[in-house]
């Protein structure tokens, strides 16, 4: 053998004891970056989350929020799978984000409501009414965070949140903790606690934009959800108290159809979907509450969640660009007593379990 067979057959041994190497190295399942700061020089983390599968979520402490979920379609090929942004500005700057949704998610009518014969007045930042939380809310905060400590088959981070007495004028210290964690099986869980030192209402949600292509629109997604029945809403989104079938409407998505097949009939109010569900399972156990499936890629994913609603939310105002599956309690609930409750009361535990599974066919 010449000097430059021997020379190319050692640059081959060194090349494959290189991969070897590399694939022998263990899986950095979480890591930890800064993302930025504030305009009040607040630093923000950002979780790098990883799984033996290739999929990737990165979280930051701005919001509890997932900037990015990668999928893998058919192929192995990985997208975002979810709408979000590379830089904390456009986060402050209000981007559509998968941002944590407190004190209570969705709508309160009239921006108040009555609760061991006090009133209190909430910020109206819907009109006459309040939505998710108020002026700020949970998903414009800084939440403590931290790695939890690794685990075989998953990587998981905790943010936590102290909520004050008097804080967008809801009553009581609120005590917050969300938990996401990633699964070897492809699945995001979501783990939401709450105490509280004085009564108040609790709804808690993550309001993700969905989009399995990783781009365009969901029109063409494939949905069947696995409820029979809604909460009727007025013109401004605010429930009736009625609970009715979906049979015969545009909201029946007990067979499967795609989410654009008859969104014109909604229109224009919501100019789309913006409609609660009430889900199986009475938010007593861990339910499949939807499942999505996106055509081209292959990709699919499965809505699991211990709540008893769910907002079906298809971006009316990104052009569709995401669909949401705020899994909640029912909207205006504190004001609604045949709907269940979300008081949460000193001494209880705020418990709320959401799972997002996703593959490939």
């Amino acid at each position: 053998m010449n000097f430059y067979k021997r020379f190319a057959h050692f640059a081959v041994l060194i090349l494959v004891a290189s991969a070897h190497a590399r694939a022998a190295e263990p899986l950095k399942r979480i890591e930890e970056r800064e993302f930025g700061k504030t305009q009040d020089g607040t630093p923000v983390k950002q979780f790098i989350l990883r799984n033996a599968q290739g999929m990737i979520a990165k979280v930051i402490s701005y919001g509890a929020t997932v900037t990015e979920l990668q999928a893998p379609d058919r192929n192995g090929a990985l997208a975002s799978v979810v709408l979000g942004a590379n830089t904390l500005e456009q986060y402050l700057k209000g981007v559509n984000a998968a941002s944590v949704i407190g004190r209570v998610a969705n709508r309160i009518a009239k921006a108040r409501f009555t609760l061991d014969g006090v009133e209190y007045k909430l910020a109206a930042n819907s009109g006459p009414h309040h939505i998710h939380g108020g002026r700020v809310g949970f998903a414009r905060i800084v939440w403590q965070a931290s790695a939890l400590p690794a685990r075989d088959h998953e990587a998981a981070v905790q943010l936590t949140y102290l909520s004050k007495d008097g804080e967008e004028n809801y009553p009581g210290n609120l005590t917050v903790k969300v938990t996401y964690t990633l699964t070897d099986q492809n699945e995001l869980r979501l783990e939401y606690e709450a105490t509280t030192d004085k009564a108040t209402p609790v709804n808690l949600t993550n309001h993700a934009y969905f989009n399995l292509a990783g781009q365009g629109d969901v029109l063409g997604h494939e949905l069947w959800l696995a409820s029979d029945r809604y909460t009727p809403a007025d013109d401004q989104l605010i429930p009736t108290g009625e609970i009715a079938g979906v049979k015969g409407t545009p909201l029946d998505f007990t067979t499967t159809t795609t989410i654009g097949a008859r969104i014109e009939q909604l229109k224009p109010r919501p100019n789309g979907y913006d409609h609660n569900y009430v889900l199986p399972g009475g938010g007593k156990s861990l339910v499949l509450a939807a499942r999505l499936t996106e055509p081209q890629s292959g990709r699919v994913m499965e809505v699991r969640t211990t709540e008893p609603g769910m907002q079906l939310y298809s971006g009316n105002h990104l052009k569709h660009g995401g669909v949401c599956f705020e899994t909640q309690h029912y909207p205006d609930s504190v004001n609604k007593p045949n709907f269940p409750s979300t008081i949460l009361r000193p001494g209880q535990t705020f418990k709320s379990t959401t799972v997002f599974a996703f593959s490939a066919k």
